[in-house]
């Protein structure tokens, strides 16, 4: 065998492992709900809860690595810690306690009691041995098929573990992918969890933005006061002057009303500088790849600039975009000392991504300056993020994306698709459950009733090929099943503007 064969058998290998102890898992949530709502032993809940997602959230990591399929954590917000009393008491609906340990205590216990995300964890803990499970011991079951055939003297048991060793690297690797997409289906967040967890990050972002905001205010209030402002006054008072000299002095007048127009020129100027910072012409004229393209020729950065987007992403979002590259471009010019930088510009689905790469010296860190700090809060408004790679002695490369930035138009569900769906819920069950796996209990357990189980009614030979082939038939119509509402659901998100 082969390097890629043995990989493939061994995150199976894992994988199958991985389904047993959730099944454990599962049995140990079940004895501490039976104690907690039958007994009244509400402290043994919560271990068991954080085991369960402990284990489910190992599910979720082998799932992205070893399948490519990413699944966001279900869970809604962690309730926050109680708060004293004036008095110093902590309340907990009407009793009083001195300490906030029980009151804490309860605020978990309802929010792990409340959240659905707890319940489908132990759902998918449970089912995944008979759904997710059997898909990744294809091999297994080939092995078992051919064993009863081997233990009888016959050597052609032995062809059901050479097709497994055969088509492992082919297998494998399509049932990794399964069980990734049936663990999609039952791990992911759904839409409430999802609204709840965007509230949270809404109410956690607000602060921050009315705190830019303001920050935001006070400067452009200062720029005016410091700088038009006192030149306007300046103006004000040299033709007060002037027109006082008119008579006595034309000449002096003439040099005060021209100093007059000079400084005119430069409030104008200053006023101008002003509006760039709050909004710039060029970008609410000619979008953002034009308003960084005119951006960069105000430094003295040897830039190159490319833009790939399909359309002009909302006001609001060029803005914050416009601003967050604008802040990159100050700290590589000031704090990094670069003199060359590349920007690009792109989409990925819905997705703003911008990168920034600068030739400077590196070592940039967001703990330790308020100019990225100021980044990631005007991108966090907007569901947006900052990555940052710098290490000392350069190059700096910041990533900037801004998810369901850009507006896109959800297709509809292709007809063959909506009728494979249906099949594959309608019909999945029977060849999975009665045609495959009670006809393996009925042929392990000898029984001779074959009542309507059609595997029994072949000959004995190719009775237990069959069991397998109704299993893996059942199977893949669920993994497909699965499949097909998954990429439903993430076009509908993908779409949400």
């Amino acid at each position: 065998m082969n390097r890629r064969t043995l990989t493939a058998l061994g995150r199976a290998t894992g994988l199958l492992g991985m389904v047993v102890l959730g099944q454990l898992v599962g049995l140990v949530m079940l004895v501490a709900v039976a104690l907690t709502f039958l007994v009244g032993f509400v402290f043994v809940f919560p271990p068991a809860v954080r085991l369960t997602r402990a284990t489910t959230g190992a599910q979720r990591r082998l799932a992205a690595r070893w399948s490519g399929v990413t699944i966001d954590e279900p869970y809604r917000p962690t309730p926050p810690a109680p708060r004293p009393q004036r008095d110093g008491w902590y309340r907990d609906g009407r009793n009083l306690y001195k300490t906030p340990r029980i009151p804490a205590f309860n605020r978990r216990l309802t929010w792990m009691v409340n959240d659905p995300a707890t319940w489908r964890d132990l759902a998918y803990l449970m089912l995944n041995p008979w759904a997710g499970g059997l898909i990744v011991a294809i091999p297994v079951l080939l092995v078992a098929a051919g064993l009863p055939t081997l233990l009888s003297g016959n050597v052609l048991g032995l062809l059901p573990a050479v097709i497994a060793v055969a088509t492992a690297p082919i297998v494998v690797p399509w049932s990794l992918r399964v069980h990734g997409q049936i663990a999609l289906g039952l791990l992911a967040p759904t839409e409430k969890a999802r609204l709840a967890q965007r509230v949270s990050h809404l109410a956690r972002t607000r602060i921050d933005a009315v705190d830019s905001q303001a920050a935001e205010l006070r400067r452009i209030e200062r720029d005016l006061h410091d700088g038009a402002q006192a030149r306007l006054v300046a103006i004000g008072m040299t033709i007060g002057a002037a027109e006082q000299l008119v008579d006595t002095d034309p000449a002096a007048a003439k040099a005060l009303l021209a100093k007059a127009s000079e400084a005119s020129a430069t409030a104008l100027r200053e006023l101008r500088q002003v509006v760039r910072g709050i909004h710039p012409p060029v970008l609410a004229e000619r979008g953002l790849g034009d308003a960084v393209r005119a951006l960069v020729l105000d430094t003295s950065l040897t830039a190159h600039v490319t833009v790939d987007l399909p359309v002009r992403p909302d006001a609001p979002v060029e803005s914050a975009a416009y601003f967050a590259i604008s802040e990159l471009l100050t700290n590589a010019v000031k704090h990094g000392g670069a003199t060359e930088v590349w920007i690009d510009i792109s989409h990925h689905g819905t997705t703003l991504r911008v990168t920034v790469t600068d030739d400077g010296r590196g070592g940039a860190d967001p703990g330790r300056g308020t100019g990225l700090q100021g980044i990631e809060r005007r991108l966090a408004a907007f569901d947006g993020v900052l990555a940052l790679n710098s290490p000392v002695g350069g190059p700096t490369t910041a990533v900037l994306e801004l998810t369901r930035a850009l507006d896109s138009v959800v297709p509809p569900i292709p007809r063959w698709k909506s009728m494979t769906l249906g099949v594959c819920w309608g019909l999945c069950w029977l060849p999975l459950f009665p045609q495959g796996l009670v006809a393996m209990v009925m042929k392990l357990a000898g029984t001779p009733v074959k009542s309507w189980f059609l595997a029994l009614y072949m000959p004995e030979a190719l009775q237990w090929p069959t069991i397998v082939g109704m299993i893996l038939l059942g199977g893949g119509m669920l993994a497909t099943a699965v499949t097909l509402t998954n990429q439903a659901k993430r076009g509908k998100v993908d779409g949400c503007a």
